[in-house]
């Protein structure tokens, strides 16, 4: 059984919609919250007043583990777990109620969201602050999750994912930990259930409210195996069969997605012909922007490899920067390039939109964009992608990209980018390269 739910302290004070989605696309009707969250909120709160550990309806003044307010270390277990928060509207109510709160996000996009959110929090509400709940923030591991006798996870799209984190909390949390899981009704499926049931003895859903729900789960069934990473054998074009390696939240799996497959072989050829070649002349190092399980960045190494090339002058013994939001696309990516023998050439970085390199400081970047945010579909996010690119090219560098046809985005690398020509298309797939003007 799960106890009644109506709106709670937690939810009706707060001020949602001050929150930003930054530095995601931004648009009249895309908010930084929705109805699932505040529903998370509202059934967390009716568990601590069903008498459930872990918390009080009046809030609790236990620093956690990082010297917040309060000073000194709290039970973990009274800290909430707050999993893959998109923008902080979980987090920030718990923590102005006065709850420590303990959160792990996959995305850095998310990780930045939340800091943005909770600055402007704090700077809005100084006094509000001043009594908030201790935060800890951390990568989403065993480390986290240990004890917690409360997590609140969003539902991510990824069954994967979402096998990975509910096997987490399972083998970790506390004997009495109740797993709150919600989404939207529109994003969730009867496979989820199924997921949770694997690792759990009670999944219960709860009624819906505002086209939304919440899944609970309770008593942990430890010492299930753990199927990650996975692996997959792929042969790629020029360079044989590969070893694909992939944690749960690594968009696509282990699988060799249909347009990377697409770009690989003219992106070979083109290599093979000599070009791109870096400002010096020497060989392009590339960029993998939003590398996923490594795919293209390790077929890169390995053409780099059997060609000699070593990286520009100065990059010496790198000839690929992969990078992903994503913590688990790294851990994928740097894991597949192990696997292949390539890792000395691979750098990994766990980067958002390029944030970390310069303008005007690449020759050759490979982008194969996601086109949605979440579980909706949404152009905005390439683009964002997309004017991060043509910011880190130099002047004639390549943008090589290959996205859905139907999308049609080549008017847009045009403007963003610079002359931009097809070099392979199917029925589902373009792939392009632009050069900066």
């Amino acid at each position: 059984m799960t106890p009644p739910v109506g709106r709670s302290p937690l939810t009706e004070g707060f001020g949602f919609e001050a929150l930003s989605r930054w530095p995601y696309p931004e648009a009249p009707e895309l908010l930084a919250h929705d109805a699932a969250d505040v529903l998370l909120l509202d059934t967390l709160h009716a568990w601590w007043g069903a008498g459930h550990p872990g918390g009080s309806v009046h809030g609790i003044d236990d620093a956690s583990d990082d010297g917040g307010p309060g000073g000194g270390a709290a039970d973990p277990g009274h800290a909430v777990v707050v999993l893959e928060d998109r923008h902080g509207a979980l987090t920030l109510p718990l923590l102005a109620a006065g709850h420590p709160v303990r959160v792990g996000q996959d995305a850095l996009a998310q990780e930045r969201s939340l800091e943005a959110n909770l600055g402007r929090w704090r700077a809005a509400d100084p006094d509000a602050a001043a009594r908030a709940g201790a935060l800890h923030r951390g990568p989403i591991d065993a480390d986290l999750v240990a004890g917690a006798r409360t997590v609140l996870l969003v539902l991510p799209r990824s069954l994967d994912a979402l096998e990975q984190w509910t096997r987490l909390v399972a083998e970790h949390a506390a004997e009495d930990v109740v797993l709150l899981a919600g989404g939207r009704d529109k994003h969730m499926t009867p496979r989820q259930n199924a997921v949770l049931e694997r690792h759990f003895a009670s999944v219960v859903p709860g009624r819906g409210r505002s086209k939304s729900r919440v899944l609970t789960a309770r008593g942990p069934l430890r010492g299930r195996p753990d199927p990650f990473p996975r692996t997959a054998v792929r042969e790629l074009p020029g360079v044989g069969a590969v070893t694909l390696a992939a944690y749960g939240a690594t968009f696509g799996g282990a699988a060799l997605d249909p347009g990377t497959a697409l770009l690989l072989g003219p992106l070979a050829a083109a290599l093979a012909a000599g070009g791109p070649k870096g400002a010096v002349g020497a060989p392009a190092r590339a960029v993998d922007v939003g590398c996923g399980n490594g795919t293209i960045a390790v077929h890169l190494a390995l053409l780099a490899a059997r060609a000699g090339a070593t990286g520009a002058p100065g990059r010496e013994g790198v000839a690929v920067v992969a990078t992903d939001q994503s913590a688990d696309a790294c851990r994928s990516t740097a894991l597949t390039a192990r696997l292949n023998g390539v890792a000395e050439l691979v750098e990994v970085r766990r980067d958002d939109a390029l944030a970390s390199f310069p303008d005007a400081s690449e020759d050759l970047l490979v982008l194969n964009p996601p086109f949605h945010a979440g579980g909706t579909v949404d152009p905005r996010v390439a683009l964002r992608l997309v004017e991060a690119c043509a910011r880190v090219l130099r002047p004639g560098g390549e943008l090589w990209c290959v996205w859905n046809s139907h999308l049609r985005y080549r008017r847009d690398l045009e403007r963003l980018v610079g002359p931009t020509r097809q070099v392979e298309r199917d029925r589902t797939f373009t792939v392009t390269v632009s050069t900066r003007r």
